[in-house]
């Protein structure tokens, strides 16, 4: 027969390895260290660089995406200044790089 203080230590140890899977899961989900990402930066860039595919400043920009020239992930400030325009095709195959 079990005693009592071993259930309690096999409880406990569940409990313990069911945290670290939620915790490895949560991590593996969402990229924790993705830097932020200035919503007004990029307005700013797009009123001074309208949409290469039909030349508005608002709404969506066909077949475009607004690209940090820099990564952000690679120090690049989160600026206009290092905010450029490339086509989705481009900006897929610079960001598997």
């Amino acid at each position: 027969m079990l005693h009592e203080s071993t259930v309690y230590l096999e409880l406990a140890a569940i409990s313990l390895y069911r945290a670290a899977v939620v915790l490895f899961i949560a991590q593996a989900t969402f990229d924790v260290s993705a830097a932020p990402r200035s919503s007004a930066a990029r307005a700013e860039f797009v009123r001074a660089n309208p949409c290469p595919a039909n030349g508005k400043i608002k709404g969506p920009c066909p077949g475009w995406e607004v690209d940090h020239t820099i990564p952000l992930k690679c120090n690049g400030p989160d600026s206009p200044d290092n905010m450029q325009w490339l086509t989705v095709e481009q900006h897929k195959a610079k960001t598997r790089r």
